[in-house]
């Protein structure tokens, strides 16, 4: 059996608010295989986003450790662990510089992580952007240009740009409409298997989590109260709280779902 590639141990962040402790995430455990998809589940100031944030080395822990392909990941983060776990936010239009190109901006990862002979960045940056089903082209135009759907395809790219192997998406469809939200979604499920990423996916949407991840953890008040395969908690859910939040998602019927996977497919 495959070593993790992130394992978090007794993690535990304190945040001082007004002279009062309070603990955003308490004493987690879980481990992150190589190749799936985790998705990190929880109403808002559940300790999702801290999660990430300290995975990422935003923010460190107060106790506990985290180890990342077998070394334990330095408070401080140095530019190998920078290039190799990347992030996608959920505003890529904030993600994205608005007065850079969006071939400066992909260029500039290759440049900062010395990715590549430099005669050769330009093309990359095109290869790039047609890998996250832009045309090349669209390196001469900014931000503010493209549409919702299509910045963030550009953050994705720029996450592959760093030729990363673990990807933080946090919250990345939820600015979206539901037909490009579908569409990027396929697109990140199809980057995952033909480059063999890991990701850690950040969301309150459940209806998400059911078509994009292998796993989740359900996270209440910051500890984890559920961990497992998603297919198995969908249908059997142990806590009161993941109970609580599967019997909130919309239920469609099953003839729905077959023209929706028929409709996004053909």
């Amino acid at each position: 059996m495959s070593q993790p590639i992130l394992s978090l141990k007794n993690l535990t962040k304190t945040f001082d608010v007004n002279g009062h402790e309070v603990k955003a995430v308490s004493d987690v455990s879980f481990d992150v295989m190589p190749g799936e998809c985790l998705a990190i589940v929880g109403e808002s100031g559940s300790g999702k986003s801290t999660i990430a944030n300290m995975v990422l080395g935003i923010y460190g822990p107060t106790s506990g450790s985290m180890v990342f392909e077998g070394t334990e990941l330095p408070a401080r983060r140095d530019l190998p662990h920078r290039r190799a776990i990347q992030l996608v936010q959920q505003n890529p239009l904030s993600a994205l510089n608005p007065r850079r190109t969006i071939g400066a901006s992909l260029r500039l990862a290759l440049d900062v992580h010395n990715i590549g002979e430099r005669s050769g960045r330009n093309k990359r940056v095109g290869e790039l952007l047609e890998e996250v089903g832009l045309p090349a082209d669209f390196a001469k135009r900014r931000p503010a240009s493209l549409s919702g759907g299509q910045r963030q395809r550009v953050a994705i790219a720029r996450a592959l740009a760093c030729q990363s192997r673990l990807v933080v998406l946090d919250e990345p469809t939820s600015a979206l409409d539901v037909l490009v939200q579908a569409r990027v979604l396929k697109l990140l499920d199809d980057l995952r298997k033909a480059r063999g990423l890991t990701y850690i996916f950040i969301t309150h949407d459940l209806s998400v989590v059911r078509n994009i991840a292998d796993r989740m953890a359900v996270f209440e008040r910051g500890r984890l109260v559920e961990l497992g395969e998603t297919a198995r908690i969908f249908s059997a859910p142990e806590h009161p709280y993941t109970r609580k939040l599967i019997g909130a998602v919309p239920v469609v019927t099953t003839d729905e779902l077959e023209l929706r996977d028929r409709l996004i497919h053909d």
